[in-house]
């Protein structure tokens, strides 16, 4: 049998054609498609200012830096995400604080946000996790009083919405991931978005060094102006290679957005019967992209989880385990970045995998998928 990845990108000629044209212009820095896909992408997702960047680590990084987070402060971060969204309050010498997640959701809500605040709570980072949008609204109104910044982990989160809107376009500043994994990537890279002229100009600085004279500027003088390096900076550019794919990638996220749920609406309806499976779905507030659609298996499975991951690799279909417990890795554990118990955190961690969804999806690679699930839930029924 051919195998079934669990996501593979959709490249056609138009992203061959726009990598060729950037490389013939001679210009494959940071640069003048950099500026382009910056503006095209805040368009697209409502929101005033964007700062592409060399990934969405280095831009939740950047969205604490400008947001002057810093040592003796705490974030408030779910467990339940990648590595990153902790990693980046450690890298500005904030503590990461865990909070539990909503258990159909797996995002922050604003009751197990409350419980995770601290005295020192300066930051939220909230995920739309696997694209599935998060409440923002709830979040805003329990930490805007307080002065406590609200930052949106929306790496999954291109083509979902949010009462109607972008996601990410309500938060002080957002921070989005172009992996290749992601329904639209760059091969590499992020951006940052913000609502501020102020934090997306100082963001725009300290991706390329803090430098006072950006490399553009440079590059279209003959005698370049002498730059000043006004704080410490990073090397966190997007380039034009990239930006060309991802300027062709961001016209197709609509068409790609559809087919997602599309698929995700099958699974849904072929799982519908089954007592011991509960499927990612939308929230009443908003739209996933089905960036990952994934599972739980409950109670009464045949199998658990990691049975039916087995079950699927034996009828070659790669699917993958559910978000990971960063509290559980050995980078966290048993640090003192948390003050609250994750009993959803570890329920979601321990019981949900991510199925094959991609835009190439044949049907009757879906029916393969949907095939070998129901065999290992059901013992073969």
């Amino acid at each position: 049998m051919t195998r079934i990845n669990v996501m593979q990108p959709w490249f056609g000629s138009e992203e061959v054609a726009a990598v060729s044209a950037a490389i013939e212009s001679g210009w494959v820095a940071q640069g003048p498609r950099v500026a382009d896909f910056e503006t095209a992408f805040a368009a697209s997702q409502d929101i005033p200012f964007a700062v592409a960047t060399s990934n969405c680590t280095t831009a939740l990084h950047l969205a604490l830096v400008v947001a002057d987070i810093g040592a003796g402060n705490d974030v408030v971060v779910p467990s339940f995400s990648f590595i990153a969204t902790a990693n980046a309050a450690t890298y500005v010498g904030a503590r990461p604080v865990f909070a539990d997640v909503d258990p159909v959701t797996g995002n922050l809500t604003a009751a197990t946000v409350e419980a995770a605040l601290t005295k020192r709570t300066r930051a939220v980072i909230a995920v739309d996790q696997g694209g599935i949008p998060v409440d923002l609204d709830s979040l805003r109104e329990l930490c805007d009083p307080q002065g406590i910044v609200v930052i949106e982990d929306a790496a999954c989160g291109a083509g979902s919405t949010y009462k109607g809107r972008p996601v990410g376009a309500g938060a002080d500043a957002s921070a989005w991931s172009f992996h290749p994994r992601k329904i639209l990537t760059t091969g590499e890279g992020g951006m940052l978005t913000t609502p501020r002229s102020d934090w997306a100009e100082r963001a725009r600085r300290l991706r390329e060094h803090a430098m006072s004279v950006s490399a553009n500027a440079r590059h279209a003088s003959v005698l370049a102006p002498a730059e000043e390096y006004v704080e410490v900076g990073f090397n966190y550019r997007m380039t034009d290679l990239q930006a060309a794919v991802g300027l062709v990638q961001l016209g197709r996220l609509p068409e790609v957005v559809r087919r997602r749920r599309d698929l995700a609406a099958e699974y849904g309806k072929q799982f519908a019967d089954l007592e011991n499976v509960r499927v990612a779905q939308d929230p009443p507030w908003g739209t996933s992209n089905f960036q990952s659609f994934w599972i739980e298996i409950l109670p009464g499975s045949a199998a658990d989880r990691d049975g039916v991951l087995a079950r699927l690799a034996g009828d070659e279909i790669s699917a993958r385990r559910g978000i990971m417990a960063a509290h559980r890795q050995p980078a966290y554990r048993g640090k003192d970045a948390g003050t609250v118990p994750l009993p959803v955190t570890e329920r979601l961690t321990d019981n949900t995998l991510i199925l094959p969804v991609f835009h190439q999806m044949t049907e009757s690679e879906q029916a393969r998928v949907i095939h070998s699930v129901r065999a290992a839930v059901t013992g073969g029924r």
